[in-house]
């Protein structure tokens, strides 16, 4: 199984090719069914290459399968090849193992759409470049993938480019991505300056002979390659990408940013590990930022009424949690927490899915409740998600949350506290979202809906307008606009559980959020700590000397007091808008604060330029050429008279003139 390796990356990219060539001609449910096909048999291949990579002594753990030479100049020796070890391996099987499962919910999630061919194009693509990011065995090839990753982003996040919304939120992730791809890129110059090579592992590899560096020159790679993670897993301060990323289809939100590309950061630095350990003040850096983040997404959550946008802060909340980890040397724990998150978090962003296509494109969560009564499988099941979210035990979450907290408590009790503060405000803004989706009262129907309107107009509440629309895509355009009332339920058109194809996948993550926790449970024997066994010999073990149990503790206080706060508050002020503070409701006004200090001196910058080089130097010296080449023709013009006198005269007067300059220079 491990010499099929290569066919990982390669059945998505054949889908790719498929799609792309004949997804129209193929119709809506054999393009479907392709794209998922093949992803399913990338998962099962992958599964077949990790039992083969479980029956080897652990020191041959490590199988690269050259497939060609890609480029070769001077030193420069790149090949396409793929590392099969414990890490890549890990990180295949949840991409395509989840991504598999968002296929699936796709086929029924995308129904309609004049698109369809070309979004499950795009999904497979996607799967093609993630899964050449994770297998890559040097830096190059990893780069094609983290490029390629960020460009189907763009073109996910702003499929449906009707709306202008969409296609800002496009451009605003490439371009953000793009600032934090330059230190990427000058990490590999480092990298190659200083080894002569790009390859992670052999002869001449960086993370084997990572020792010849010092630690400046480590301390600085380290940190233009965090510079690359900042930008990709969404980290202050270049998160403010994956918020607007709301706006793409929900199965894009599932799989690209909350269980796959936000992902892509923390897996690069747990890449390098090696090089982490020669530089402690980077790590320090790490782990302070990813503390910072977590806290702060963690706070705008708390205020969004937008059920996506809830949970896109969650995620940049989560992948800081992720960051911390590896940041305090837990590579294992922030690996952990990116396994359970990828769980979890798919399971979150389906359901909200779910819930949007049953409330006909309502996403404003102050307009649902009580949809435990009509959805039960799908209630059912964000419940999971949002206990596991949460950190309660025995659910996934609490496993890996408890064990980052750990390591956070080992490199600074600050850190630690901004952790455990963030658990409590996770706790307390996902309550939020359950309550007031799938308890209280029904604010759906058509007389609920008008109430809050009236009551939103009496606080001067801004009311959230919807991102996503079913409809409007089955028929090519926007019929949501900018309405208030878009998405109101009436009693004609109740909410409704979602297709099969939607929520058998939502069954197996629930599934998978409540026992994926058994992957490293902190005790001895067989079935303890597994996942620390299987990944020490890539990325080493933290070992703490802390007690665990009164840390534990701590955590499960925290959820609770979360969840207790959340339930008592919003059981009883859901019909009352506005109660949000308005600097959380505006995100603590970032967006508008780099509007001002990037956006509108770019745009006179861009504006000076266009009146004074463009318009003045440049199209002056085209205009001047123009105008001077037309000045000298109507002056030579004025010499032709067209009188046959005057040219006469004109040849007597040469000719004289000659004559007159034969005979001077004669003499």
């Amino acid at each position: 199984m491990l010499d099929l390796a290569p066919l990982i990356p390669a059945l998505p990219l054949v889908g790719f090719v498929l799609l792309l060539l004949f997804g129209k001609r193929l119709g809506e449910r054999a393009a479907g069914w392709i794209g998922t096909v093949m992803v399913l048999g990338s998962f099962v291949i992958t599964v077949g290459a990790f039992v083969a990579l479980i029956d080897r002594p652990e020191q041959s753990r490590q199988v690269i399968d050259h497939v060609y030479t890609w480029v070769h100049v001077g030193k420069l020796n790149i090949g396409v090849s793929y590392l099969i070890d414990q890490l890549s391996i890990t990180m295949a099987l949840f991409v395509t193992g989840v991504g598999t499962l968002i296929h699936l919910y796709s086929i029924g999630y995308m129904h309609g759409d004049v698109r369809y061919s070309r979004f499950f194009c795009y999904l497979n693509l996607f799967i093609f470049s993630m899964l050449t990011l994770v297998l890559a065995d040097n830096f190059v090839l990893m780069f094609l993938g983290w490029e390629g990753v960020g460009t189907c982003s763009y073109l996910l996040i702003s499929f449906w480019f009707e709306r202008d919304s969409a296609a800002s939120a496009g451009k605003k992730a490439f371009v953000t991505n793009r600032i934090g791809d330059f230190g990427l890129m000058l990490a590999m110059f480092l990298i190659f300056s200083r080894f002569g090579s790009l390859q992670y592992f052999g002869s001449h590899g960086v993370l084997n002979h990572a020792g010849i560096l010092s630690t400046g020159t480590a301390t600085a790679i380290c940190l233009l390659l965090f510079l690359g993670a900042v930008g990709k897993s969404a980290q202050l301060p270049l998160y403010v990408w994956l918020p607007d990323a709301m706006e793409g289809p929900t199965p894009v939100s599932a799989l690209i940013h909350a269980a796959t590309m936000v992902t892509a950061g923390v897996y690069l630095m747990a890449r390098v590990s090696p090089l982490l350990h020669l530089a402690p003040d980077a790590g320090t850096v790490i782990a302070v930022i990813g503390a910072a983040t977590a806290l702060f997404a963690a706070t705008i959550a708390c205020a969004q009424n937008d059920i996506k946008r809830v949970l896109a802060y969650s995620t940049v909340s989560q992948l800081g949690y992720m960051f911390l980890a590896i940041g305090s040397g837990a590579y294992v724990a922030g690996l952990f927490h990116m396994i359970t998150h990828a769980f979890f978090k798919a399971l979150l962003f389906l359901g909200a899915g779910s819930v949007i296509h049953g409330m006909h494109d309502q996403q404003d969560i102050k307009f649902m409740g009580a949809l435990r009564k009509v959805m039960p499988i799908t209630a059912f099941t964000f419940i999971i998600g949002w206990l596991a979210i949460a950190g309660v035990p025995p659910f996934a979450g609490f496993w890996s949350k408890d064990e980052v907290l750990l390591a956070a408590y080992d490199k600074s009790v600050v850190l630690w506290i901004v952790g455990l503060v963030t658990a409590l405000l996770t706790a307390y803004y996902m309550t939020r979202q359950v309550i007031l989706v799938f308890f209280g009262k029904a604010r759906w129907t058509a007389d609920a809906a008008a109430n809050q309107l009236v009551d939103a107009h009496q606080a001067q509440e801004p009311v959230a307008t919807n991102h996503e629309s079913d409809a409007l895509v089955a028929q090519g355009h926007s019929s949501r606009g900018n309405s208030a009332t878009a998405g109101v339920v009436g009693h004609d058109a109740a909410p409704h559980e979602s297709p099969w194809t939607m929520v058998l996948p939502l069954v197996v993550l629930a599934g998978l959020a409540v026992v994926a926790g058994g992957l490293n449970l902190p005790i001895s024997g067989r079935f303890g700590e597994v996942l620390t066994h299987w990944l020490e010999p890539v990325v080493g073990v933290h070992d703490s000397q802390t007690a665990k149990l009164p840390l534990a503790g701590a955590a499960i206080v925290a959820a609770f007091i979360g969840i207790v706060a959340g339930r008592a508050f919003w059981l009883r002020k859901a019909d009352h808008p506005g109660l949000e503070p308005r600097v959380l409701r505006r995100a603590w006004y970032v967006d508008s604060l780099y509007s001002y200090i990037i956006e509108r001196p770019g745009r006179a910058l861009a504006n000076l330029s266009a009146y004074v080089i463009d318009a003045k130097v440049i199209d002056g010296v085209v205009n001047g050429t123009g105008a001077l080449v037309r000045g000298s023709g109507s002056q030579l013009r004025k010499a032709q008279t067209g009188y046959v006198r005057n040219y006469a005269l004109a040849i007597a007067a040469g000719t004289a003139l000659l004559l007159g300059y034969f005979l001077v220079g004669s003499r």
